[in-house]
């Protein structure tokens, strides 16, 4: 059954199990989400939730925000995100979904925003490697090199890997192990590392592999 949930990224730490064995994981708070509109195959054409997670003031929403939560009869929240899942006709608005809705072992794939490191170099970027630093290879021992042929084609290709924005764009991350849960607290620890900075906000569903 596919299932999904809102958290925020609290930070790593390690694990030990019974025999001594270290597992690093990521902790991370799910939930409470609350589901705030349903759509079904009837009337929308798919099967999918709404889930809401984090209250916020309602001087901090728009008219529009406000005329949603207001029609749905839900407390207003921060984050909204469309989870497709097959039984969602079974659900119904205003219900609470927690951690426990997964269960140890379970896989899931993680979707964050990875941190942003701002206009970068080509190394730092891309993992170049330095030209060389002995004498005649002038000031630029971390740019990019040679960037192709002089006159056919005669420039620069498209998608060439040199500096630029890095960071600050969605990533996802497959098949993670969820070690431990908290139900009492909504925490999972999950097995490994997830995109973002520590206080963002990720998106958790069943692994796709």
């Amino acid at each position: 059954m596919k299932k999904g949930l809102i958290a925020k990224k609290i930070g790593m730490t390690q694990i030990f199990d019974s025999k001594g064995k270290v597992t690093p994981v990521t902790v991370v708070a799910a939930g409470p989400c609350v589901v705030t509109q349903v759509k079904t195959l009837a009337k929308e054409g798919y099967s999918a939730v709404q889930l809401g997670f984090s209250d916020i003031p309602e001087r901090k929403l728009n008219k529009a925000a406000k005329g949603h939560f207001a029609k749905n009869g839900v407390s207003f929240k921060k984050y909204l995100k469309e989870f497709r899942l097959d039984n969602a006709e079974d659900m119904k608005v205003g219900d609470i979904i927690t951690a426990d809705t997964f269960a140890e072992g379970e896989k899931v794939d993680v979707t964050g925003i990875s941190k942003g490191h701002g206009f970068s170099g080509f190394i730092k970027r891309w993992g170049g490697h330095r030209l060389r630093m002995t004498h005649g290879t002038g000031p630029v021992h971390r740019q990019v090199g040679s960037m192709g042929a002089i006159s056919d084609p005669g420039r620069v290709m498209k998608n060439k890997k040199m500096a630029g924005q890095y960071g600050n764009e969605k990533v996802t991350t497959l098949n993670l192990e969820i070690v431990k849960i908290d139900a009492a607290n909504n925490l999972l620890a999950i097995k490994g590392a997830i995109p973002g900075a520590r206080g963002g906000i990720v998106f958790i569903r069943n692994t796709v592999k």
